[in-house]
């Protein structure tokens, strides 16, 4: 009897184990640079919270990776894939802003230094443990165990030689107020983090403002980059998730604007119809709900400071 109910122990723990299996499967999609591509999802039980992509290059002086995943079971089945395309060590973890999807794997990276802008250390510090518990709450199991750890290393803006690569690092601001863009001169692969999001439509929690963004994005699209590795969404080789994210971020500004100045309510505007050009744009009515209670409040107060000022 001991030893059947030993037996079934084991099948369980293997059946649980199966069914927190990301299933990670890096595509290479330039010389030395794999992508690990989530889906354009909510977070949810189904995915474990895999809505996010996230890559490594392989240099001459170790694995580069950029983003760690949303939870510690990301970050180590992350490790494997890696070890799966090649032997060289773990160089450094280069983390594109805080957001959890983003960060919440940094424990499977134990030893292996990890960087990001001062901004995004000060932000995870203040917000990871509030947002580690909200991803509890909407992912379930697949958070077992992850707790925050911050990075230890802080980037600075500017060129950098990794192991045959060179590295530019953009310090940039619209999506949280400390956003880390990395192109790879040597290959034109731009990582803009969620910068850019493509077919996914954006969220808005920490941004300092859309013109900010619009801005942060004309110094992307500027860049000799060949192929754009969005932060949500498929990869791309043209310019696409730019236009895209120009046209989303204007008309999400002029809804609000003109919301604010004719005296609507929050319910009025989350009910705005959506373009039929962004219908395939997964996620928009949510995301916009969500852009809503983040940012109309700004715009009303806008609104009120010019007519205190014609008092």
């Amino acid at each position: 009897m001991r030893g059947l109910l030993l037996l079934f122990a084991l099948l369980a723990a293997g059946s649980a184990q199966a069914q927190f299996d990301y299933r990670l499967q890096p595509r290479q999609i330039a010389a030395d640079t794999w992508l690990l591509e989530g889906s354009t999802d909510n977070f949810a039980e189904s995915n474990g919270g895999n809505i996010v992509n996230t890559a490594f290059i392989v240099t001459a002086e170790g694995v580069l990776v950029i983003d760690s995943g949303p939870s510690k079971r990301y970050g180590e089945a992350m490790r494997q894939a890696i070890a799966g395309v090649t032997d060289k060590p773990l160089y450094k973890v280069l983390l594109t802003h805080h957001h959890p999807d983003h960060v919440l794997g940094n424990q499977a990276f134990a030893g292996v230094p990890i960087a990001a802008l001062a901004g995004t250390r000060e932000l995870l510090s203040q917000q990871g443990n509030a947002m580690a518990e909200n991803m509890y709450r909407l992912v379930g199991d697949w958070m077992r165990g992850t707790e925050v750890v911050l990075p230890d290393e802080t980037v600075e803006p500017g060129v950098q030689d990794i192991g045959g690569h060179r590295l530019r690092l953009l310090a940039l601001s619209g999506h949280t107020g400390a956003d880390l863009a990395i192109l790879d001169e040597s290959t034109g692969v731009l990582f803009a983090g969620d910068l850019v999001f493509y077919q996914r439509a954006l969220t808005t929690p920490n941004s300092p403002g859309l013109e900010i963004w619009q801005a942060d994005l004309e110094t992307l699209q500027k860049l000799p980059w060949r192929l754009i590795v969005p932060g949500h969404g498929p990869l791309a080789s043209d310019a696409a998730p730019f236009a895209q994210m120009h046209d989303y971020l204007g008309w999400l500004d002029g809804l609000l604007r003109g919301a604010a100045g004719r005296g609507e309510d929050m319910n009025e505007v989350i009910r705005a119809p959506i373009p039929e050009r962004f219908a395939a744009v997964s996620l928009s009515r949510y995301e916009l709900i969500r852009s809503v209670s983040h940012l109309y409040p700004r715009y009303e107060t806008q609104v009120l400071r010019r007519i205190d000022r014609r008092e």
